[in-house]
This record gives structure tokens, C-alpha cells and sequence, in this order.
């Protein structure tokens, strides 16, 4: 049982969906349900049943989110994400000349 899999089941129980609780996660939907569904098997227990207005906390549920609150209260904050811009390639963006084979673009046209 990870902290970030708490972390996204706490979120799913606080926002009753999963793209909001994706979103305050910052991660993918999928992410989420991946996290919830890990967690129900580990357990061997539903803790979440998905409806028409959303997903709701099933009694499992509803007494694991304390344990749940209790762990991520007691744990290290996560490290921040770095930050910074992406660099550019510096790549020629052709193919390289291969020795005997023709060039793979065509001649420039001198003047």
C-alpha cells in the first residue's frame, strides 16, 4: 500500500469522481482507478462502487478513509517536481549520408 495510492483513494472519496480526483492529483484518470483498484485487491474488499452521479464509498470504504487519512498524515510530503524548461533538439532533423548510397533528400539547386 503506497502513499500515493492512498493519496488518489482520499481524493476519489473527497471529490465523488474521477476526473476531479484525477485533476486535484494532478495525474490521469486511469492513474486513479488504478490506484483505487490496487487498493481494493490488496484488501480484498470494495471500497468504491461507480453510480450515474459519480462514485460513492461503499461501507469498506467509508471506515478505510480514517486509516487512510491517518497514514497520509503520518507520512513525509512528497518531494517537489523539478522544474525548468524542455530543451530543443539540436539535431540536423535528416538522415544520416551513408557512404555509396545516394543522398535520401534531394540536391539544392545552386545559383
Amino acid at each position: 500500500m503506497e502513499i500515493s495510492q492512498l493519496r488518489h483513494f482520499l481524493a476519489v472519496a473527497d471529490d465523488g469522481d474521477w476526473s476531479r480526483a484525477a485533476n486535484a492529483e494532478h495525474v490521469s484518470r486511469a492513474t486513479v482507478q488504478a490506484s483505487v483498484a490496487a487498493l481494493e485487491a490488496e484488501r480484498g474488499e470494495a471500497l468504491v462502487e461507480a453510480g450515474p452521479d459519480g462514485v460513492a464509498l461503499t461501507d469498506a470504504g467509508r471506515d478505510f478513509r480514517a486509516e487512510a487519512r491517518a497514514r497520509v498524515a503520518a507520512a513525509p510530503p512528497p518531494p517537489p517536481k523539478a522544474g525548468g524548461k524542455a530543451k530543443a533538439s539540436k539535431g540536423k532533423g535528416r538522415a544520416p549520408i551513408v557512404k555509396g548510397q545516394p543522398k535520401p533528400y534531394p540536391k539544392r539547386q545552386g545559383r
